[in-house]
């Protein structure tokens, strides 16, 4: 009975926040081109329903219409299952994100992650990420075009160059928090010992390495339009190039829910407890600040998509490894100092 009653609640959690995921992926392409339309003084959506607010749905039903059109050279399988492998790892990484402290409800303590106290749950997360580039290569591969291969092969060099500078980002937050588990690295964020306080060069590595792991302006080089047309997805249409367009937006904000559990203290409100509230009024004030706090990073990535413009691509490769990698290195050096002098 009691394993049925896990499984029954660990289900209403992957239903509750695969809602979340889908809604708020379809209305960021929404707001995107809503903030697009702000920095260019246009109008933007505003045809399908009030405000266009209903222009989301309308182009998954386009998409959903559209003919599935496979080129003749292409890997068939491969250029199919590309896509989705893409949406699969943007969607299985939400697992271990903490969203909210642990709540009791009827008697029953229940985390607020899908699969809570994964010891490994930081190493779960950059596995699945690195993951992620396979789709985009492979898809770039198996469409039998030289804009597309070209598209995954920018993408596959510029992952692992980025990815590098990330890991060891992460690294001084593991140092400073001594664990690999979410929940923990959250907490050791208590008041304000924010690690975007403690590590800033850590922070700044890490947010540069996510726009860069994410494919947004001004990394987006696999997809650049002006030398390849649409990169590694411009032979996919229909509902493939929709759950690549999907997947891409997934991963912004799996990128800006990592960013804010491990640099911006994740559901932490600073000084929150000295008001006095109950114990379930804390709970929803720290719920709220996680979802603030990931929708201002979620404005941050479209807002800097229109404002700063495409590097060339040896300037991308000179930021990676010759700024990128340095900067990363010397913060763990920092947060093995900080961790002494503060642990």
């Amino acid at each position: 009975m009691e394993s049925l009653i896990i499984a029954g609640i660990a289900l209403v959690k992957v239903l509750i926040l695969a809602n979340i995921i889908l809604l708020t992926v379809s209305y960021l392409v929404y707001f995107e081109r809503k903030i697009s339309a702000w920095a260019q003084s246009r109008v933007g959506p505003n045809r399908v329903g009030y405000a266009g607010l209903l222009q989301p749905f309308a182009d998954v039903f386009k998409l959903l219409l559209k003919e599935d059109i496979v080129p003749e050279q292409a890997n068939k399988t491969i250029h199919t299952l590309a896509p989705f492998l893409a949406l699969f790892v943007a969607f299985t990484t939400y697992a271990v994100i903490p969203w909210g402290p642990d709540v009791t409800i009827f008697g029953r303590v229940i985390e607020l992650s899908v699969v809570p106290n994964i010891n490994a749950g930081i190493l779960y997360v950059l596995a699945l990420t690195s993951i992620g580039v396979y789709a985009i290569t492979l898809s770039g591969w198996s469409s039998g075009s030289k804009y597309s291969l070209l598209g995954g092969v920018r993408a596959s060099a510029q992952m692992i160059s980025y990815e590098i500078s990330m890991g060891f980002s992460v690294a001084g937050v593991l140092i400073f928090s001594q664990s690999l588990l979410p929940s923990e690295i959250v907490k050791s964020q208590s008041g304000l010992m924010w690690n975007a306080f403690l590590q800033p060069i850590g922070f700044i590595t890490f947010v540069t390495a996510a726009f860069a792991e994410t494919n947004r302006l001004p990394f987006d080089l696999p997809e650049a339009e002006p030398e390849l047309v649409g990169g590694f997805h411009t032979e996919y249409s229909s509902m493939k190039f929709a759950a690549f367009f999907l997947a891409e937006y997934a991963n912004m904000m799996i990128a800006s829910a990592l960013i804010v559990t491990l640099y911006l203290g994740g559901w932490q409100v600073p000084y929150l407890e000295k008001l006095g509230l109950s114990a379930g009024w804390e709970a929803i004030i720290q719920v709220a600040a996680f979802f603030a706090k990931l929708v201002f990073l979620m404005f941050f990535f479209i807002w800097v998509r229109w404002s700063i413009p495409r590097f060339r691509y040896d300037q991308l490769m000179d930021i990676g490894w010759k700024v990128m990698f340095p900067l990363a290195l010397l913060n763990v050096i920092w947060a093995a100092v900080l961790a002494m002098l503060i642990k």
